[in-house]
């Protein structure tokens, strides 16, 4: 994706040019964009590599916590459940995670109010015999144990908090641009053949042997980065509030199996909406389990204990395709089942959001899509590292860069600016990073053309 001026003869005409007065404001803002976004974006990218393979470390490093011996005995889940209290005493019970296959430990998910948000306890049980494996601080919906929760923490604010997660939230909201801009550019030029688009142009040399290599691997991987872009933004302060928004208003958020246990005074009444009420007694979690199950939810799941006199909740929490998200609802106190959500059921957003965000992290399609990612990532640094050479090559001696020609956007027709215009305040209003960052590029851009003008 191009950051410089194609001699005349490359250019092509666009309508009624329209692409010749179009083409320095996207090549300035390319410009500007990739050199002064693409620290934060090679940052990004270099944690994300190396958050790619954490799942197979995880399974290397903490094999005593996640592993065991198979056996044919295995405990009831209401066992490991008092083992791992008495191992942790005092502590208020979060979720349970059954041992998915006789090789895997049991984690029994604590909350943690003096741990940082997001974070909490887990006690890992045999189940087989009981015996505590080990107690470790885990991090958010995927249980990521500590090595993975650190990486995972700087890949999305460098261990510096919510002022740290603004360069991750500015690299996410500048990367479309960015690709869009450059695939814009690259396109436009005048070529031979289509095959170079996506080809490197072979015996080039010089600084058109890097174009020629930035703007190919660019094309290659635009489609991928978008993706990225699009997803990291959910998890962004700002942006993603607004996309979270966004999802209410249209019903795209992610539906929840109602919690609800309509008292017995009312069953087979119409009208009771809302109730909760617990009619004494709790199954435990084995029954609960056991209940799940024989409505086909099993797998990898976990259970999370009722509150406020409401209903115990068993959720497949596999996220490798195909999907398993289907949840009930298991009432406490006769173990039977009192509502059911089926993945099936889920809005097609909701479900675009939930593979989305597992492809991001590598885990929609195994080792093939960790695979996937990391060559996208490889490939971004190159491109950028490309692009910064292109820079330094052509930049003249104390020149912040190559001049590139100001106030083309006078020549844009009305019916081209206005359009433009109003789409970039609704794209800054719903990026604020992207808009703020907007706003002192122009200023830079007025600042550096003013003290051009000077020394001219």
């Amino acid at each position: 994706m191009s950051t410089e001026a194609p001699p005349a003869a490359e250019q092509r005409s666009g309508p009624a040019g329209t692409w010749a007065a179009l083409r320095p404001l996207v090549l300035r803002l390319h410009f500007y964009a990739g050199l002064l976004i693409a620290p934060f974006l090679l940052v990004a990218a270099t944690t994300g590599l190396l958050y790619v393979f954490t799942p197979q470390l995880e399974q290397l490093v903490y094999d005593r916590e996640l592993h065991v011996p198979a056996s044919p005995r295995t405990a009831s889940v209401d066992d490991q459940l008092a083992a791992a209290q008495a191992a942790h005493p005092g502590a208020s019970l979060m979720s349970i995670r059954p041992a998915p296959t006789p090789t895997d430990t049991t984690q029994v998910i604590f909350h943690a109010p003096d741990l940082p948000e997001s974070f909490q306890r887990t006690v890992f049980v045999d189940p087989h015999t009981t015996e505590v494996r080990g107690i470790l601080e885990t991090y958010g919906s995927s249980q990521a144990l500590p090595l993975r929760a650190w990486i995972d923490n700087l890949h999305r604010g460098l261990h510096l908090g919510d002022v740290g997660r603004l360069y991750s939230e500015l690299a996410a909201s500048w990367l479309w641009v960015v690709v869009l801009g450059g695939l814009l550019l690259w396109f436009r030029r005048r070529r031979t053949s289509r095959k170079r688009l996506v080809v490197p142009e072979p015996g080039a040399t010089g600084r058109k042997r890097l174009l020629s290599w930035h703007g190919a691997i660019g094309t290659c991987i635009a489609l991928g980065l978008v993706f990225l872009s699009a997803t990291g933004l959910t998890w962004s302060n700002y942006a993603g509030a607004n996309v979270t928004e966004l999802r209410e208003a249209l019903a795209w958020e992610t539906p929840t199996v109602s919690t609800d246990v309509v008292p017995p005074e009312h069953q087979g009444h119409h009208g009771h909406h809302g109730h909760s009420a617990h009619t004494g007694g709790d199954v435990g979690p084995e029954r609960v389990l056991r209940a799940a199950e024989a409505q086909g939810v099993t797998g990898p799941v976990e259970l999370t204990p009722p509150t406020s006199g409401g209903a115990y909740v068993v959720q497949q929490v596999q996220r490798h395709w195909p999907t398993q998200q289907d949840s009930v609802a298991v009432d406490a106190a006769s173990g039977q089942v009192t509502a059911t959500l089926r993945f099936a059921d889920w809005p097609v957003m909701a479900k675009l959001a939930r593979w989305g965000v597992d492809a991001h992290m590598g885990l929609l399609f195994g080792l093939v899509n960790q695979l996937v990612l990391a060559a996208l990532v490889v490939a971004l640094l190159t491109t950028i590292v490309l692009g910064y050479r292109m820079w330094w090559r052509r930049r003249p001696a104390g020149a912040f860069g190559a001049p590139v020609a100001r106030g083309a956007w006078r020549q844009v027709p009305l019916r081209v600016l206005l359009p433009l215009g109003a789409v970039t305040l609704v794209v800054a209003f719903f990026l604020p990073l992207m808009g703020v960052s907007l706003l002192a590029f122009l200023v830079l851009d007025t600042a550096l053309g003013r003290r051009r003008s000077a020394r001219s």
